[in-house]
């Protein structure tokens, strides 16, 4: 009876001693993964030099507090103010489409998950009014020998941040006002790609690396019309694209929760392992 104690003792210290090494590796594995995987900063820092829509109200932020207090400790504190529509940030469904998603009412499933990337900078840095067309999506999918993948966040790559915040470079113009809407040159999504996307892929959400997802010279911007129509939001003015894979990583797109927002500033990172 004792040596079938002990043995059955042994039994069970030799199994927990097995389950902990287990729990060990996992762990170990778990962190070497964390360790590798890299977080990418798709946002411009908002401040005086951020680019705004030619019509929009820049960025403003007053110095409240900053310094020594009477009571010994520091303290520092803005005030700053601004339109939703400047610098990265999110174009809300209800934008261009009335009846449709408030910044606010955006489910968080559309602003996070798997992402792939377009690049079509080799075309945009040479053409200024570059729309980003069907046959690159095409292409792409002929390149990896896959569908855009159900439910991704597209990301579009025309190289143009570089020039950010270079208004003349990135806009097209530096003036200001009503204008200078007809001023503006840089790339964009074409609406018959837009509509492509809309008929035949499922999408959560589309970014581009300008000031819209509609091109410069656009006057009806059917690009926005379309793809908020579907409930679809816009990410604009996003940088560091280029430091993304074609394929295989994730973004996590959260703008401000502004109730009753057309849109928002956005914080927007992309995890690639």
């Amino acid at each position: 009876m004792l040596k079938v104690l002990c043995l059955s003792c042994f039994v069970l210290l030799a199994a927990c001693h097995s389950n902990a090494e287990k729990s060990k590796s996992a762990v170990s594995a778990s962190e070497e993964g964390q360790q590798e995987r890299k977080i990418i900063d798709l946002t411009h820092e908002f401040s005086e030099e951020t680019v705004y829509w030619v019509t929009a109200k820049e960025f403003e932020m007053d110095v409240v507090a900053a310094g020594e207090t009477d009571k010994g400790f520091y303290y520092a504190a803005n005030n700053f103010a601004t339109a939703e529509h400047g610098g990265t940030h999110i174009d809300a469904p209800i934008h261009f489409a009335k009846g449709k998603q408030y910044v606010n009412e955006i489910p968080l499933e559309n602003l996070i998950g798997n992402a792939m990337k377009i690049d079509v900078s080799e075309h945009a840095l040479t053409n200024p009014d570059y729309l980003v067309s069907i046959d690159d999506f095409k292409q792409w999918e002929t390149e990896h020998s896959m569908q855009i993948p159900e439910g991704s966040i597209v990301l579009l790559e025309t190289g143009f941040s570089k020039y950010y915040p270079d208004k003349k470079k990135y806009l097209g113009t530096d003036e200001r006002g009503p204008e200078a809407v007809k001023l503006l040159h840089f790339p964009g999504l074409s609406p018959e790609a837009a509509q492509w996307l809309v008929d035949n892929r499922n999408i959560k959400s589309i970014g581009i690396d300008t000031p819209s997802i509609d091109y410069g010279q656009s006057q009806y911007f059917k690009t926005h019309v379309i793809l908020l129509s579907e409930n679809i939001p816009a990410f604009e003015n996003l940088t560091n694209l280029h430091q993304l894979p074609s394929k295989g990583f994730e973004v996590v797109a959260l703008p401000m929760k502004i109730k009753g927002g057309s849109g928002a500033p956005l914080r927007i990172v992309a995890f690639v392992n």
